[in-house]
């Protein structure tokens, strides 16, 4: 069955994500994405507030950039989420935007180096092992979580490109693919993805969480079509949804077809109703979701 979720933008303020990560609760939501964007909001501090807000949605924070943390902090954090909420949180981790990274002094020469070393040593720390490594960017020495997961706690990674994708494949427990994926783009990502596990001799589950632009009610269409036209993304098929229930639903189910395990609907950034959003997500397009 696909799990079914939806975005809370940092375009909004803060101080908005409790009304929106409530009804997210209360309509039956399965899941409620947040983002760790430049200069936006912090993916940890709005995901623990959310799950402390909530009894059951499950809340994922896609993503953490990696050049922005130390990979000690992020595991005692995301060991500290798992604790407190069990099988509530999901995390992805990846290289953020360049651009952004520049700015803060952080952009790595090696991004995929940098990720590889950051994966290894985050799921080790997260499975309670003690861990030392000499990276070229990720260097502990005999460091382990005093309070470790109870369990698996899974990390994802943001992948676009095939090398990443691979390394995904290789080194993480699933991958988000962002809104500019069409189903085609899956289908080939999971290739890649499935190349890398195999040069791994991995077996296990490996979840792909594909996010959809999707715009409803009045002036969807013109809202999605200015939201690609700015993303650059207007020129590529099959990208976003604009329409009621049905509309999305078969969206979604163009996506999961393609190999999507979770689809996330991603509003356009003028949305001008989040709560009702996510409520049409969950009980409206939920429903109609084989």
């Amino acid at each position: 069955m696909t799990t079914l979720g939806a975005v809370f933008r940092p375009q909004l303020a803060p101080e908005r994500l409790r009304a929106v990560a409530r009804t997210a609760d209360e309509a039956g939501l399965d899941e409620l994405w947040l983002w760790e964007d430049c200069f936006r909001e912090g993916g940890i501090s709005t995901a623990a507030a959310a799950l402390a807000w909530t009894e059951r949605v499950r809340i994922g924070v896609g993503l953490l950039p990696v050049p922005l943390r130390n990979v000690a902090l992020t595991a005692m954090e995301t060991a500290g989420l798992h604790r407190m909420f069990p099988d509530r949180t999901v995390l992805a981790v990846g290289h953020g935007v360049q651009d952004w990274m520049g700015q803060v002094g952080a952009r790595a020469g090696s991004p995929l180096t940098l990720l590889r070393e950051y994966l290894t040593a985050l799921r080790a720390l997260l499975r309670g092992e003690r861990v030392t490594t000499e990276g070229r960017y990720v260097r502990l020495d005999d460091v382990a979580l005093d309070w470790p997961p109870h369990g698996t706690a899974e990390v994802f990674a943001g992948a676009t490109g095939p090398r990443t994708l691979r390394l995904s494949g290789e080194a993480a427990d699933g991958t988000v693919l962002t809104c500019a994926t069409p189903p085609d783009g899956v289908r080939a990502a999971r290739r890649l993805i499935d190349e890398g596990r195999s040069a791994a001799g991995r077996t296990g589950r490996h979840e792909v969480v594909v996010h959809l632009l999707t715009a409803t009610g009045p002036g969807a269409a013109d809202r999605l079509r200015a939201e690609l036209a700015a993303e650059k993304l207007d020129s590529v098929p099959g990208l976003g949804v604009a329409g009621d229930a049905g509309a999305v639903a078969d969206a979604v189910e163009r996506l999961a077809a393609a190999g999507a395990g979770t689809v996330i609907l991603q509003p356009t950034a003028d949305e001008p109703d989040p709560e009702g959003f996510v409520r049409f997500t969950a009980e409206k397009v939920g429903p109609l979701i084989a």
